[in-house]
């Protein structure tokens, strides 16, 4: 701005403000170019900052309309993610209802094998000895507490199919003989029928046992009319001897204790 236009705006400025401010002749010349002068400066600091402003208000508009565009699309994705895994997130639910249902499911069968094992465990005794002895080291096993449901099954499944499959057949052999009245164990010769019976036979004194399941375990009880009969049978079994009918003693009376996983 040039010395001329800018001497006659401060004059029209002046023009303007003598009757505003109630001029007089007394004042001096002075004072009002004072006063004419602040009045341009706050002119020029309003415009400036009306300037300024307006500027600003186009940028801030613009990032405005920015943010809100990234918003929509951000949005639209969302969207469009949860229609994609909408699916996938039904699966999982539905996932995760079968694994607490599964997990109870665990929990129910954990809780009956503890009680198979248990009832296992106590229908030992009633085994032949035989078998007992074979069994050792799945009985020891699976008294456990800290055992893991597979492992628990698995032994569990072991005990049941030996013992089904010693009950399928004859087997015979010798064994070391707990008999009750007898200072110590014996090396005897014996034969068993399945689970349900067998039969003790000693060599050197002829003695004959008959043994069977009885209420507080399997017990041994001397039979000396079979001793001709039991040393022919093993002697059969054994194909010692040529085959032939055998008729031997036998009870017809306490069973195993049948067991129930309830």
């Amino acid at each position: 701005m040039n010395v001329t236009i800018l001497r006659g705006f401060l004059c029209i400025a002046i023009s303007l403000l003598i009757p505003a401010i109630g001029y007089s002749e007394s004042e001096p010349l002075g004072t009002l170019e004072k006063i004419s002068s602040e009045w341009v400066k706050t002119r020029v600091e309003t415009v400036r900052a009306e300037t300024e402003w307006a500027s600003q208000r186009e940028l801030l508009g613009s990032m405005v309309k920015a943010l809100e565009e990234r918003a929509r699309s951000l949005e639209e994705k969302r969207d469009l993610v949860k229609a994609k895994t909408a699916k996938d997130r039904s699966e999982v639910e539905s996932m995760e209802a079968t694994n607490l249902a599964s997990a109870e499911n665990l929990k129910t069968v954990e809780a009956g094998l503890k009680v198979m094992a248990e009832k296992l465990v106590q229908l030992r005794p009633q085994l032949p000895p035989r078998l007992s002895a074979a069994l050792e080291l799945p009985y020891r096993s699976i008294a456990e507490s800290t055992l893991p449901p597979s492992e628990r099954m698995q032994l569990t499944m072991t005990i049941l199919n030996r013992c089904a499959q010693f009950n399928r057949t004859i087997s015979s052999g010798d064994d070391v003989v707990a008999i009750d009245g007898e200072a110590k164990p014996k090396l005897l010769q014996t034969i068993y029928w399945g689970l349900s019976h067998g039969y003790a036979w000693d060599r050197t004194t002829g003695k004959t046992w008959i043994g069977s399941p009885k209420p507080n375990g399997w017990q041994w009880e001397l039979c000396p009319q079979a001793t001709k009969a039991v040393s022919a049978l093993i002697a059969t079994n054994s194909e010692k001897a040529e085959p032939e009918f055998v008729a031997v003693p036998a009870r017809a009376g306490h069973s195993l204790t049948p067991i129930s996983s309830k």
